[in-house]
């Protein structure tokens, strides 16, 4: 067998790929896949012949290029990969075949001295499996996101940026207590996700819809698991939540050295979205975009006085949903 050995690049995006919060399956032979396709020179695969070959042997040429591209050898150390597929097999419902996947000798060891300190939250917390015996604790402790211990599925990045920052006003930091925000990309696209996660997924999930998505409800409810939760916004869309005192405050900050907007422009009787893209034209500011806005919101949220009596529900029902018992294997 004849190959070559992978960059610290491709070494680094290797084991990122593997601790992101993907099903087991997807991302082990993704990567696998990959390091045969990009780095085997003989035998010579395309991603399609590797479709019916066996998991082991997959996983046996990507593990033996991975290692024999480090410059030292840690194999007789496994034990981030007995904790790994631990986690996967608690987070997960992985089957026989899978486990052959979790079942490798990735040098690890070596791998995570590549690492500097800007680096994602998964890879922090692979670093940290190299020693912690507590990472329930270390995760508290240090605000690594994992290991994952309830997923929140929503519609858009605005809920995604913004729902993380309102529960750290709340004292409930979503990094300590291993809390993941997924956006879906609309309501259909929820009912979509939570149908893909609910059948593999062991941890407990909340389901966040805006006010007109009573259909896409009805179909979740219909395969809801009990550990799950469905909420329907009660207004709108998740911009109808936030403060108006929040909104101008946002606005004004921006808009300083241009113009500034009072309550009467915004108070009115529509959906908030279509006010604030109204309000953006009028002043001829910068077009009115969702994720913009929500990242300059983030800024200006400073205390429990900018968060809305729903989004303290919310976030308490979150928090709720996720103080099930849950025994740790790793």
């Amino acid at each position: 067998m004849k190959y070559k050995p992978l960059t610290e690049k491709q070494i680094i995006i290797s084991i990122d790929r593997l601790t992101r919060f993907k099903p087991t399956e997807e991302k082990y032979l993704r990567v696998f896949k990959d390091i045969i396709v990009s780095n085997l020179i003989e035998p010579k695969f395309k991603k399609t012949d590797l479709e019916d070959l066996e998991y082991t042997y997959i996983r046996d040429i990507a593990t033996e290029i991975f290692n024999n591209s480090l410059k030292e050898d840690n194999t007789n150390n496994l034990s981030i990969n007995c904790r790994l597929k631990d986690y996967e097999n608690e987070t997960f419902n992985n089957n026989s075949e899978v486990n052959k996947l979790l079942e490798n000798r990735l040098d690890y060891i070596s791998a995570i001295k590549l690492l500097n300190e800007d680096i994602p939250p998964n890879l922090k917390w692979l670093k940290c499996l190299k020693n912690s015996l507590d990472i329930v604790k270390q995760r508290e402790e240090k605000k690594l996101l994992f290991p994952i211990s309830c997923v929140v599925i929503v519609e858009g990045i605005t809920e995604e940026i913004l729902l993380p920052q309102f529960s750290k006003i709340l004292n409930y930091d979503f990094d300590k207590y291993g809390i993941k925000v997924l956006p879906a990309g609309g309501k259909n696209q929820v009912v979509k996700l939570y149908y893909s996660l609910s059948e593999t997924l062991k941890l407990p999930i909340f389901i966040m819809l805006d006010k007109d998505a009573n259909e896409n409800v009805k179909l979740i409810n219909s395969k809801l698991r009990f550990q799950d939760k469905t909420y329907l916004l009660n207004s709108g869309e998740f911009e109808d939540l936030l403060p108006h005192s929040l909104i101008l405050k946002t606005i004004n900050s921006d808009l300083k050295n241009f113009a500034t907007i009072t309550t009467s422009d915004i108070n009115k009787q529509e959906p908030m979205v279509k006010i604030l893209e109204e309000v953006f034209k009028e002043k001829g500011i910068h077009e009115f975009k969702k994720a913009e806005f929500a990242t300059l919101v983030k800024a200006q949220i400073e205390s429990i006085d900018d968060i809305s009596d729903e989004i303290k529900y919310i976030i308490n029902n979150i928090k709720l949903l996720t103080e099930i018992p849950n025994k740790s294997l790793i």
